[in-house]
C-alpha cells in the first residue's frame, strides 16, 4: 500500500512543529502566571487541583487507553471494513464515556477527601486545603474532556493525520492567557480565572477534533455495545495497562504529598521546573511516541519484524541525537532559563533559583524520560502490556527509596532527582528487556553512532560554558536583555553542536525513513 507510506521525519516534523507552538503559547501562560501569581499558596493550590485530573488523563486516555486501542484500531483499519471500524470506534467511545462520567462525578462529590489523600500536608492551613478543594471541583470535568478528545486524536493519529491532535493543546493555552489577561479580575480569589480556564479550555479540545473526525468519516455517536469483541480487548489490555501507569502517577502523587509539607512554593517550583523539562520531552518524546505507534502496531500485526525493528531504531537514534543535547543545555543553563522566563512580577530571584535546581535534578532524567516514550510503544504494538507493568513496580519501589535518600538533603530537589533517575533506570530496562524478547534488534553501529554524539555534546557544552563566562551577556537586566542573551547562548551552542555533528559525518538524508499507518 505504497499510497499510505510517508516520511517519518516529515511527520515528525509536523508534529514538532505544531508541539512547539503548543509549547511557545504554553510559556506564555506560564510567564503571565508567574508574574500575576508568583510562587506562593494559591498557585501551590491550584498546581495540585490542575495535576490530578491530569494524572487520571494520563491513566485513562494518552496513557493506558491509548497503548490498548491505538494497536487494536490499526488492525481494524487494516483488516476490518471501514463500518466495522466505525461500529468499533462507536462501542469503545460508549464506554470510555460512561467510565469517565462516573470518575468525573466521583471526582466532584469527593474532592475534599481526594485532597485529604493527595496534599495532606495542607489539612495545617485551613485556607489553602479548602481552596484546593474548590479548585478541583472546577477542574475536574476536564478529564472527561480531554480524554474524548485524546480518543479522537488517537483516531487521528492512526490515519496519519498527526498534525490536528499536536495543534490541539495550543487552545487550552490560548484559553489560559485569555482568562489571566481579561477576566481575572471577574474572580475572587483570582486564582480561580485559572480552574475555570482549565474547564474551558477542555470542553474546547475536545469539540476542536470533530470537524476532522468527520472528513474522514470517524465521527460517530457513542453506543453501548457490551458484546463487541474488539471492546473487550482493549479493556483486557487496560487493565495492565491502568495499574503500570497508576504505578507511576502514584509515585507523583507520593511525590506532591511530600511537596505538601515542604515550605510553600515548593510544589509551584518543581510545577515551573517541569514546564520547562516538558518542551524537549513534547517536542521529541510525545512526537516520536506518537508517529511511532501506529506504524508499529501495523507492522506487529503483519509479523513483519524486520521492519519493525528498523522503525523503532530509527527512532531511538533520532531521539539520543536530539535528547543529549536537550539533557546537557537543560542542566548547564537551568538558571538562565528560569530567570529569563519566570523572574518578574511576583516571581522573585529566589523563585528562579529554587526553580533551577529542581530543574538540574529533572534534566538528569531527560532523556530516560524521553527514550521511554519511545521504547514503551515497542511493547504496546505488540499488545505486550504486562513487560512494563513488571518494569513500572520495579521503577516505584527505586523512586521512594530514592525520595526518603534525596528529600532530607535536597528538599524539593530531592523529588525532581528521584523522578529523573528513576526515568533513566525505566528507559535501560525497557531497552534490555525489547532485545531480549526478540521484538527489536539494534542496527549496526550503534555504539560508533553513540560515541560520536558525546564527542558532539562535549562540544556543545564547552561551547555554552564558553558563552556563559566570555561574553557580556546579562540576566539580571531587564527582560529584553535576558532572552538576548538566552538566544545568544542557545544560537552558540546549536552552531557547536550541529557543526560538530557534521564534521563527524552526520548528514539529515541518514535520517530519512519511511513508514505505513
Amino acid at each position: 500500500m505504497a499510497k499510505n507510506k510517508k516520511s517519518l521525519l516529515r511527520s515528525l516534523a509536523n508534529v514538532s512543529g505544531m508541539t512547539m507552538i503548543s509549547r511557545l503559547f504554553g510559556f506564555a501562560r506560564d510567564m503571565l502566571m508567574a508574574s500575576y501569581f508568583g510562587a506562593g499558596m494559591a498557585t501551590d493550590a491550584f498546581n495540585v487541583a490542575y495535576k490530578l485530573p491530569n494524572l487520571l488523563r494520563r491513566v485513562f486516555a494518552e496513557g493506558a487507553f491509548s497503548q490498548a486501542f491505538v494497536p487494536v484500531l490499526s488492525e481494524y483499519k487494516n483488516t476490518r471494513t471501514h463500518a466495522e471500524t466505525r461500529e468499533f470506534v462507536a462501542a469503545i467511545m460508549g464506554l470510555l464515556g460512561l467510565i469517565l462520567a462516573i470518575i468525573t462525578i466521583l471526582g466532584i462529590v469527593f474532592s475534599s477527601g481526594v485532597i485529604f489523600l493527595t496534599a495532606g500536608g495542607f489539612m495545617s492551613d485551613p485556607v489553602k486545603f479548602n481552596l484546593t478543594t474548590t479548585l478541583l471541583r472546577i477542574t475536574f470535568p476536564y478529564i472527561l474532556f480531554i480524554s474524548l478528545a485524546s480518543m479522537m486524536g488517537g483516531i487521528l493519529n492512526t490515519w496519519g493525520k498527526f498534525s490536528i491532535p499536536s495543534f490541539t493543546p495550543t487552545i487550552l493555552n490560548i484559553v489560559f492567557i485569555v482568562f489571566i489577561l481579561f477576566f481575572r479580575n471577574n474572580f475572587e480569589p483570582t486564582i480561580l480565572a485559572m480552574a475555570w480556564a482549565t474547564f474551558v479550555g477542555g470542553l474546547l479540545q475536545l469539540c476542536f477534533q470533530m470537524p476532522f473526525l468527520h472528513k474522514i468519516n470517524m465521527l460517530v455517536m457513542p453506543k453501548f455495545d457490551f458484546k463487541n469483541e474488539a471492546v473487550w480487548r482493549v479493556v483486557k489490555l487496560m487493565g495492565p495497562a491502568i495499574f503500570a501507569l497508576s504505578i507511576s502517577q502514584i509515585s507523583m502523587v507520593i511525590n506532591t504529598i511530600y511537596a505538601s509539607f515542604l515550605p510553600s512554593g515548593s510544589i509551584s517550583w518543581m510545577y515551573y521546573a517541569d514546564r520547562l523539562m516538558e518542551f524537549p520531552t513534547g517536542l521529541l518524546g510525545v512526537a516520536l511516541g506518537t508517529i511511532l505507534l501506529p506504524s508499529l502496531s501495523k507492522h506487529a500485526c503483519s509479523g513483519n519484524k524486520q521492519d519493525f525493528s528498523k522503525i523503532l531504531d530509527w527512532g531511538i537514534r533520532l531521539c539520543l541525537l536530539l535528547a543529549l543535547p536537550a539533557t546537557v543545555g537543560l542542566g548547564l543553563l537551568s538558571k538562565e532559563l528560569t530567570m529569563t522566563l519566570f523572574m518578574h512580577g511576583e516571581f522573585d530571584i529566589h523563585d528562579a533559583v529554587m526553580t533551577s535546581y529542581a530543574l538540574i535534578a529533572y534534566s538528569i532524567g531527560l532523556i530516560g524520560i524521553i527514550l521511554v516514550k519511545v521504547l514503551a510503544p515497542g511493547f504496546y504494538a505488540n499488545q505486550d502490556i504486562k513487560t512494563p507493568v513488571k518494569i513500572a513496580l520495579f521503577v516505584l519501589a527505586c523512586t521512594q527509596l530514592m525520595n526518603l535518600a534525596f528529600i532530607g538533603p535536597f528538599k524539593h530537589a530531592g523529588l525532581s532527582l528521584s523522578i529523573g533517575v528513576s526515568a533513566c533506570i525505566n528507559a535501560i530496562a525497557l531497552a534490555i528487556l525489547l532485545v531480549k524478547k526478540g521484538y527489536y534488534q539494534p542496527g549496526s553501529g550503534f555504539m560508533q553512532f553513540f560515541i560520536k554524539l558525546f564527542v558532539a555534546v562535549l562540544i556543545m557544552a564547552i561551547g555554552i560554558e564558553f558563552a556563559l563566562h566570555s561574553l557580556p551577556l546579562d540576566f539580571m537586566h531587564a527582560m529584553l536583555h535576558r532572552i538576548i542573551s538566552l538566544i545568544i547562548v542557545i544560537i552558540v551552542a546549536a552552531i557547536c553542536y550541529f557543526g560538530a555533528l557534521f564534521a563527524l559525518g552526520f548528514r539529515l538524508r541518514d535520517f530519512s525513513h519511511k513508514g505505513e499507518f
